[in-house]
C-alpha cells in the first residue's frame, strides 16, 4: 500500500468509511502525498497528455478566443486573465504569445493562476519566464481581485471531487470507501439511503453528485454576471445529464484501479456540462454551448492555423496533421468528440466565438 493509502486506511479505521468525494480530495490534494502536490504528471514521461501539450495550436486558439471575447466585452482597459489548474503553464504561454497580435488586449491583461501544487507552480514560473508578464498565483478563486475577468479552465472540472450514490431497494445509498476483509481499501454502501434523492432509476444505477463543481461554477458565474467577463471550460464529459459511474484512474497512460495506489495515480470523472450550465444560468449568466472540442477548435480556425504552420521550411507536416486529428478528430484516441466546450458570460452578449447562440433557460435540452 502507498504511504497515502496507509494514511487513508488509518483514517477509516479511526473514523469509519469516507465518501468518494473525500477519497478523491485526499488522493489528489493531500499536502504530503497528494498526486498533484508531488509531481509533474504531464507528457510522455508522465501519466497523461493534455491538449496544450499536443500542439501549440490549442493554446494559441484559446488566446485568440480570449482576445476576441475581450472585444465583445467592450475592450475594458484592465482585465483579469485567469487560468484554473494551469498545468505546466503551456496553454498560458501559447495564449499570451498569440495575444501579441492585438497589443491593446495584451496591455490590458493582469494574469492570475489558480494552482495548489508547489511543484507545478515552479514549472509554470519557468514556462512563463519569457512571457514578459508576472502572474499572481492563488490557492483558490476566493482571492482573485475584483473586476472583469476571463477564466480558462482546461481539464480542471474533471478533477473536482464528487459523491456517488447507488439505487437500491431502500433508495439511493452513498458509495463509501472503507476497509475490506484484508484491511485493503474497498467500496461499500451507506446503510441508510439519502432522503433528499428521489430520482426514479433502475436498481443498481449510479448517480454522481458534483457538489464541488457546482459550487465553483456558482461562484464564478455570479461574479461574471455581476462584474463582467466570461469563462471558457473545456473537458471530457457529457452534454446532457445522466446516470453512470465515471470515476477513473490513470497511471503511465493506462487505466488502473482507482483504489489500488492512492496518491500515485490521477483520479478524474466525466464533467456534466448540462449541470454546470443550469448552475450558471441560475446565477444570471449567459451560457453558450456545450459543443464538441472539435467543432469549437475548427470554428476558431484550427485547420487554417495548421496550414500556416506547415508552410514553415522546417515544419513537420505529418506531425501537425496528427495533432489536428488528435485535437479535433472523432477516433477512439482523439479528443474532438469526447471533450466538450462551454462558455459562461455576462448577460447581453450577442455571441461568442466558437459557439452558436446561447441556450435559453427554458430550453429542455438544458
Amino acid at each position: 500500500m502507498t504511504p497515502l493509502g496507509r494514511d487513508i486506511a488509518a483514517l477509516i479505521a479511526a473514523e469509519g468509511p469516507i465518501s468518494v468525494a473525500r477519497y478523491m480530495a485526499l488522493c489528489l490534494g493531500h499536502p504530503r502525498h497528494g498526486y498533484y502536490m508531488t509531481r509533474d504528471p504531464f507528457g510522455e514521461a508522465g501519466d497523461f497528455i493534455t491538449a496544450p501539450e499536443i500542439s501549440q495550436m490549442f493554446g494559441e486558439l484559446i488566446g485568440l478566443w480570449c482576445a476576441d471575447t475581450w472585444g465583445r466585452l467592450g475592450a475594458p482597459a484592465r482585465l483579469r486573465l485567469v487560468e484554473l489548474g494551469p498545468g505546466r503553464g503551456t496553454l498560458m504561454a501559447d495564449a499570451l504569445r498569440a495575444a501579441r497580435v492585438l497589443p491593446a488586449f495584451r496591455a490590458a491583461l493582469d494574469v492570475h493562476l489558480v494552482e495548489t501544487s508547489p511543484v507545478l507552480r515552479e514549472r509554470q514560473r519557468r514556462t512563463l519566464a519569457g512571457a514578459n508578464i508576472e502572474p499572481t498565483w492563488h490557492d483558490d478563486v476566493s482571492t482573485l481581485p475584483a473586476g472583469p475577468m476571463l477564466v480558462v479552465a482546461n481539464e480542471f472540472f474533471d478533477a473536482l471531487p464528487l459523491r456517488q450514490f447507488v439505487r437500491t431497494p431502500r433508495g439511493w445509498c452513498e458509495r463509501l470507501v472503507g476497509l475490506g476483509a484484508d484491511d485493503r481499501l474497498a467500496i461499500g454502501l451507506s446503510p441508510e439511503p439519502e432522503p433528499a434523492l428521489t430520482l426514479a432509476a433502475p436498481e443498481g444505477a449510479v448517480l454522481e453528485v458534483a457538489e464541488a463543481s457546482a459550487a465553483l461554477m456558482r461562484r464564478l458565474a455570479a461574479r461574471i454576471a455581476r462584474e463582467g467577463g466570461a469563462l471558457l471550460a473545456i473537458d471530457y464529459g457529457h452534454a446532457a445529464s445522466g446516470l453512470g459511474d465515471t470515476l477513473q484512474a490513470v497511471k503511465g497512460h493506462r487505466f488502473v484501479d482507482p483504489l489500488a495506489e492512492p496518491g500515485e495515480a490521477d483520479l478524474t470523472v466525466h464533467v456534466d456540462f448540462a449541470a454546470l450550465a443550469r448552475v450558471a444560468r441560475a446565477e444570471g449568466a449567459a451560457v453558450f454551448g456545450p459543443t464538441t472540442q472539435g467543432s469549437f477548435l475548427e470554428a476558431l480556425g484550427l485547420s487554417a492555423r495548421a496550414a500556416v504552420l506547415k508552410r514553415a521550411p522546417t515544419a513537420d507536416a505529418a506531425g501537425i496533421d496528427a495533432a489536428v486529428s488528435r485535437l479535433a478528430g472523432t477516433g477512439a484516441e482523439d479528443m474532438g468528440a469526447l471533450f466538450k466546450a462551454i462558455a459562461v458570460t455576462q448577460p447581453g452578449l450577442d455571441g461568442v466565438a466558437g459557439f452558436d447562440s446561447p441556450v435559453p433557460a427554458a430550453d429542455p435540452r438544458a
